[in-house]
């Protein structure tokens, strides 16, 4: 590899590859044009920039960091963002020529020079998802989305059909220019033998895109430690870190839907040291990597990191799929503060313990976010935490600490912030959508439980898109079929549970503002829509007592879910 070089050469006769220790595709597409542009995004329109405009210069995509493998096979240690995007957006531009016959012999070259030559590929990524970058992007042989297993794959294949979309209308020029623009562009590369050169040049590399995560920092300065003090284990230990990361990233490629990597650093860390306020998880690493002891506390950490990424996989995975208390618990959101315990819980063995566990936190952090009170939870369940332990793998008093804090009376003030009258009186206030779209799903199942001996709960991911309807709406509709539209009514009525309908995203945009009889024939797809037919099948007319009836009933309900 040249140092100064252009694209079309820097894949020529070249393989470049991921290596599954590093993490695999990051960058996002938006579709909606009236959203903020994502990274693809920004990728195209600054190709596009660039071809409209005046200039001599060639367009330039910045410093590549690869690690020599011999043989012209280049390990990607900085720019793989760009790379597969590059490589995505090419195949993209190549596939709509040929569709086009706009093809030339020495456009022909290029694609075998840049893509693919019989069957050896110029790129490949993680092994996990490269399979799929051959069938979906390169080779057009696979046509849906069937089958995906990893955020990182839906990212290929949106950034994919964002550039087939774009250019299926355009013309000639526009393709053969955009062609141009980035077989030509510029670029520079650093391929490197010694590796702790090439993890020191990372941490400091800073390109446009995503920056790197905290993860992949506190990643290269852990290899980059080995090197300078592992000595003669430096290679095995090299190759243990480089294991341990390959099944780490394949986690986060599953499981990032859900979860951040760093916030599962931060939560490893906090099972690490055994303390819920660990923060600051960077400086506290470094400063240890400075200290005598690094290499121990690098093994240690990172075999403690692969363990909570395995176990958020299974949580987040086959847990939600067995269990309906924790598909229950990861519905509601915001549950950071039930991650450490429930990776503890995975570690010490006490997986049968989970149900009752995520039920439990359910009820507490439902509290915690209708309430809204600034006191602090960590506070209150930091004790029992560190006593939950490998020595002490008792879990009885944690679910005794979440039951005092919810049965608390008004005098046992520490306690008392979530108690059942402060939950009760939440209930009674407006409460925003996602919330009430959540309480309304557990609502749906306990009507679903009354009315059917043979209950099977239905689960918030079946319902499509769910948002959440007003049933009387916020603008009043001048033949409405609703309730005087007074001061009364509009503070206390309209963003009351009462007046909630959990409802599909088609439904919702199928209704609008309408009559309140019209809304109401289309109320037949969910339990709590034909109970709104039930209450007005003598007088359609929604009126402000049956909206604070049915909200006196769905707080009763979800009082008796929690108390």
């Amino acid at each position: 590899m040249e140092a100064s070089t252009q694209i079309k050469q820097m894949f020529s006769g070249n393989t470049i590859f991921v290596p599954n220790y590093q993490r695999a595709y990051s960058w996002d597409t938006e579709f909606d044009p009236t959203k903020m542009p994502k990274q693809v995004n920004t990728f195209l329109s600054d190709l596009e920039e660039y071809s409209q405009s005046v200039t001599t210069s060639k367009y330039y995509f910045g410093h590549f960091l690869f690690e020599d493998k011999k043989n012209n096979n280049f390990g990607v240690i900085d720019g793989q963002q760009r790379l597969t995007t590059i490589v995505i957006f090419l195949s993209a531009l190549f596939t709509c020529l040929k569709s086009k016959r706009l093809l030339t012999e020495l456009e022909d070259v290029a694609y075998e020079d840049v893509i693919k030559r019989k069957s050896k590929y110029r790129f490949e990524t993680v092994d996990y998802d490269n399979l799929f970058l051959q069938d979906y992007v390169i080779n057009q042989t696979k046509k849906d989305r069937t089958g995906l297993q990893t955020e990182s794959a839906k990212r290929i294949a949106d950034a994919f059909d964002l550039f087939q979309a774009n250019f299926k209308d355009r013309d000639e020029a526009y393709l053969l220019k955009m062609l141009g623009v980035v077989l030509e562009a510029s670029c520079t590369t650093h391929p490197v033998v010694d590796e702790s050169e090439a993890i020191q040049m990372f941490i400091f590399q800073n390109n446009r895109g995503k920056k790197p995560s905290d993860l992949e920092i506190i990643k290269a300065q852990f290899m980059f430690n080995i090197h300078l003090h592992g000595g003669d284990e430096k290679e095995s230990l090299i190759k243990e870190i480089k294991e341990r990361f390959e099944r780490i990233y394949k986690s986060i490629a599953s499981i990032e839907y859900a979860i951040t990597e760093d916030d599962v650093l931060t939560y490893t860390a906090r099972v690490y040291f055994n303390s819920l306020w660990e923060s600051n998880i960077n400086e506290k690493i470094e400063k240890i990597l400075s200290g005598k002891n690094s290499i121990h506390f690098i093994k240690s950490f990172t075999q403690s990191l692969a363990a909570s990424f395995e176990y958020l996989t299974k949580f987040f995975g086959e847990g939600q799929r067995n269990h309906f208390e924790i598909h229950s618990l990861v519905s509601l959101g915001g549950i950071g503060v039930s991650i450490p315990f429930i990776i503890k819980t995975y570690n010490f063995g006490l997986e049968g313990e989970l149900p009752v566990l995520c039920s439990k936190f359910e009820s507490l952090i439902i509290r915690q976010r209708l309430v809204g009170t600034r006191a602090d939870l960590v506070s209150r369940l930091n004790d029992a935490y560190q006593s939950f332990e490998e020595t002490n793998k008792n879990i009885q008093p944690i679910f005794e600490i979440i039951d005092r804090v919810k049965k608390a009376d008004s005098e046992d003030y520490w306690w008392a912030y979530w108690n059942n009258e402060e939950l009760e009186k939440s209930l009674r206030g407006e409460i925003g959508h996602t919330k009430a779209k959540f309480l309304l799903w557990k609502y749906e199942n306990y009507l679903k439980l009354q009315g059917n001996s043979g209950y099977y709960p239905t689960r918030f991911s079946d319902i499509q898109s769910p948002e959440l309807e007003h049933i009387a709406p916020v603008t009043q509709n001048p033949q409405s079929g609703y309730d005087n539209y007074d001061e009364d009514f509009k503070k206390n009525c309209i963003n009351s549970l009462g007046n909630y309908l959990l409802i599909s995203k088609s439904h919702n945009c199928s209704i609008g503002n309408k009559p309140f009889a019209e809304k109401r024939a289309t109320y037949r797809h969910l339990l709590q829509h034909q109970e709104i037919q039930d209450l007005t099948k003598d007088q359609p007319m929604w009126t402000r007592d049956l909206i604070a009836n049915r909200k006196e009933k769905i707080i009763k309900v979800i009082m008796q879910m929690y108390r």
